[in-house]
């Protein structure tokens, strides 16, 4: 096997086998702790500029497929394991995990120990780090960790929003769900034979920013009886106002939310004329935009098994989550109030305007992969379009 080496600016060194692409590339490095759930992370367009390293120990036994990715390609600069699957043993599967990185040039690190590396990361915070599978010295691999321009203060949303914008699954077959065993009464089959629920009509109309977002958030929009139109993240508060539409959500996406002015002057413009919901991404951009600011957190939360309380309810949920910033709550104006915080450290993950029906979470109810605790906030957002418009 290929040698290949990670480096961490701190100097900090692991060595290992060379899987995926042969290169050389560099990024923040963060830890993720799901399970499951390696080629959603993969695709996920909030990891852009980063380097993931999975916290469990085997990953790529069940390969990869077309259906579950969260966008069209995968979006990590590079990927840290600490074992790689021989083989591949799902009937979903279309292609095992070495030859899906090889394809989109994503190279990987397998046999490190990943969790000597997580406590490293979890003592000295976030580091800068340079993954090789080419011939490096150390000191070469160290010195590029060093150079890279890491994630604080970058835009990185400008690489993954869409240049047009498009209406989400006009024809109803990309957020169908699956039909659990035993279901009975009407079902769709998939070509397949995957059997399906139907989708519920359609209720409202509305306009989601698409700062790099997960396919799962659009798929559980439209399942909550949304139909979604899917707007670049430079588009203007008056052409949002101009479609007439009922709502308006704000995505999740990749970088510093400070460096978004631009989403900042729009969404602050948007939040007195209609209903709004924002995902962590989306809400960080709501937490600015209402004059609250933003931090970066030590090592960030990436994981399914993060819980946040309801601190209106008392309600503990176990939640996916993927960021590296959160909003100060001592920074947000009176008429902002925190409904949810993060069990683990305290931090907000959760936000509502006191006068206007706006509202946002710093995790993903819309998991993929995770745990659905949050699902009902679909619903939530739905009876507030709805509320808005009959009053």
């Amino acid at each position: 096997m290929q040698e290949a080496i990670l480096a961490l600016e701190d100097g900090r060194l692991f060595r290992g086998e060379a899987f995926g692409h042969t290169g050389t590339t560099t990024g923040e490095i963060c830890f993720n702790t799901s399970m499951t759930g390696y080629q959603e992370i993969l695709t996920d367009p909030s990891y852009r500029g980063q380097i993931v390293a999975m916290t469990y120990p085997e990953i790529g036994n069940y390969g990869v497929n077309s259906l579950d990715v969260e966008s069209e390609r995968p979006h990590v600069r590079g990927f840290v394991i600490e074992e790689l699957s021989p083989i591949v043993s799902n009937w979903r599967a279309e292609d095992n995990l070495q030859d899906y990185l090889l394809r989109h040039g994503i190279p990987g690190i397998s046999g490190i120990d990943t969790r000597a590396l997580t406590r490293h990361l979890r003592t000295r915070g976030a580091l800068k780090a340079c993954l090789s599978t080419e011939v490096l010295s150390e000191a070469e691999a160290i010195d590029l960790a060093k150079k890279c321009e890491g994630v604080q203060g970058v835009d990185f949303v400008h690489e993954v929003t869409p240049s047009l914008p498009y209406d989400w699954d006009l024809d109803g077959t990309l957020s169908r769900r699956w039909a659990p065993i035993n279901s009975t009464g009407n079902m769709e089959v998939g070509p397949r034979g995957e059997a399906f629920l139907p989708l519920p009509e359609v209720k409202h109309r509305i306009v989601a920013y698409d700062l790099g977002m997960k396919r799962n958030i659009l798929r559980s929009l439209r399942r909550a009886g949304f139909q979604v139109r899917v707007v670049p993240a430079t588009t203007s508060a008056q052409e949002v106002l101009d479609t007439n539409s009922e709502g308006v959500f704000l995505s999740n996406g990749p970088g510093d939310p400070a460096a978004l002015d631009y989403v900042i002057e729009n969404v602050r413009a948007l939040a007195s004329h209609v209903p709004m919901f924002g995902i962590c991404l989306g809400h960080q951009i709501l937490g600015l935009a209402f004059g609250g600011n933003t931090f970066k957190l030590k090592f960030g939360h990436r994981g399914a098994n993060q819980p946040v309380k309801d601190l209106r309810t008392g309600k503990i949920s176990i939640t996916s989550q993927n960021h590296g910033f959160a909003v100060a709550p001592d920074s947000l104006p009176n008429n902002v109030e925190v409904t949810h915080i993060n069990l683990n450290d305290g931090t907000v993950a959760g936000l509502r305007h006191k006068e206007y029906p706006v509202f946002s979470v710093q995790y993903h109810p819309e998991a993929a992969p995770g745990p659905h605790d949050g699902d009902y906030l679909f619903q939530q957002f739905s009876h507030l379009v709805e509320k808005a418009h009959s009053s």
